[in-house]
């Protein structure tokens, strides 16, 4: 088993000590460490669990006495600005500190729950740059196609996927490409995650009637080149989105569904005729995060008759990218995480995470499937003959160059 690093060791020293300021203070630096997303506090009845998600799993750090929760509770809270002295119902706040020499956000949420409050924090490394699009995984014809789309002067493009799919960061890598000092391009947020130079970030207020919507008609008044919308979650958003777009502005959005062809019929069932979906829908991209095999203890692993089988039953449609090794498609190289981990991944196995796409163009024939009403397995069929790649396809691409396992795309992934 990979040793403790040294600022998991100082904070159990800390636990010891009961000194809180030092307590929140190596919880922060742990999961700065750790690459970590969230920071979980979680009073339970004999202690309190300390969890962080790394990779998008959670995983049991350490926990400490429970009388030491509320002045951790209370040092929290002071630090975000939020009420010491209310604790039954939740609040949310902000932390902006520095760790070393590195400067920190930190999202606070507390919730009350039987045992004590629960903090929730959200880690934003602001001195980490926002990733380019090659980076995140998207490669080859995907690359190619998300590039002629974010190049067009106007059109809808939608990234879909469940929470924590790592869709808003798409788009801010897209809008890192598009930031020139002659375009002007607006942000609608809830919350802004990421506060990037150049961009007018704004942050929707739902509870005062600041929405998604009525954000999207102000900005249209402000003379935007481009304009991100944080989500497109009811009619009202989709159609000023499609009004945008038909009047020369690029709008880049989220939308909730779990494939592209999926993307279209809910947005026809928010009663959006087909002819103004064709007209200004320009590509959609369907994503998951897949966590990395740490490439320091990946072992090799030898492909079941099973696997092959389903490899072919995979690609009967797979028109492969130009520049693709299709050896690896003979080798039939597959990589796991090892079991006991290292050093380098904390012995998880898994070290960083990168995205598995599906990206659809909108192609005539796709169009014109569309206009024609067709059920939205021949849209499919449609969009794979015109050379989209699925989810799993790509997946299993990733597997096969050992970036990641065959269990973790399947994980994400239906078969």
């Amino acid at each position: 088993m990979p040793q403790e690093s040294k600022a998991l060791q100082i904070l159990k020293e800390s636990i010891i000590l009961g000194d809180v300021p030092k307590v929140l203070e190596g919880v922060i630096k742990l999961s700065l460490e750790r690459s970590s997303s969230d920071i979980h506090i979680e009073p339970r009845r004999n202690n309190v669990e300390l969890r962080l998600r790394i990779d998008g799993v959670l995983q049991h750090i350490v926990e400490y006495p429970v009388n030491m929760h509320s002045g951790l509770v209370s040092k929290t809270k002071l630090m975000s600005n939020l009420k010491i002295d209310e604790s039954r119902v939740p609040q949310d706040g902000r932390i902006t500190t520095f760790i070393g020499d590195k400067e920190v956000d930190l999202r606070v949420s507390t919730l009350p729950t039987v045992n004590g409050e629960k903090i929730v924090m959200r880690v934003v490394d602001k001195s980490k740059k926002i990733p380019e699009l090659q980076q995140l995984g998207i490669v080859g014809r995907n690359f190619e196609r998300v590039m002629a789309a974010i190049s067009q002067p106007n059109g809808i493009i939608l990234t879909s996927g469940p929470t924590g799919s790592g869709k808003t960061t798409t788009l801010y890598s897209s809008m890192g490409f598009l930031n020139k000092p002659e375009v002007n391009i607006m942000t609608l947020e809830d919350p802004v995650e990421n506060q990037m130079e150049g961009l007018n970030q704004s942050q929707m207020k739902p509870l005062i009637g600041y929405t998604f919507a009525d954000g999207l008609r102000t900005a249209l008044r402000q003379d935007p080149d481009i304009i991100m919308v944080g989500e497109i979650r009811d009619r009202e958003t989709i159609e000023v989105a499609i009004e945008a777009s038909l009047t020369g502005h690029l709008v880049l959005s989220t939308i909730h569904t779990n494939s592209a062809v999926e993307t279209i019929t809910r947005i026809l069932n928010m009663k959006i005729p087909d002819f103004l979906l064709t007209a200004s829908v320009n590509l959609i991209i369907a994503q998951r995060l897949a966590r990395r095999l740490c490439e320091s203890c990946k072992i090799r692993k030898e492909p079941s008759p099973d696997t092959k089988a389903k490899f072919e039953h995979a690609f009967e449609t797979f028109v492969p990218f130009d520049e693709l090794d299709m050896g690896i498609f003979e080798r039939m190289e597959l990589y796991g995480p090892h079991p006991e981990g290292c050093e380098v991944c904390h012995g998880q196995g898994y070290k960083g995470r990168l995205g598995i796409y599906e990206v659809m163009l909108m192609t005539d024939p796709i169009k014109q499937a569309i206009l024609k009403g067709m059920p939205s397995i021949e849209i499919q069929k449609i969009a794979q003959k015109e050379g989209m790649t699925t989810l799993e396809q790509d997946g299993i691409i990733k597997a096969l160059q050992g970036i990641t396992s065959l269990e973790e795309v399947y994980k994400l992934v239906k078969e």
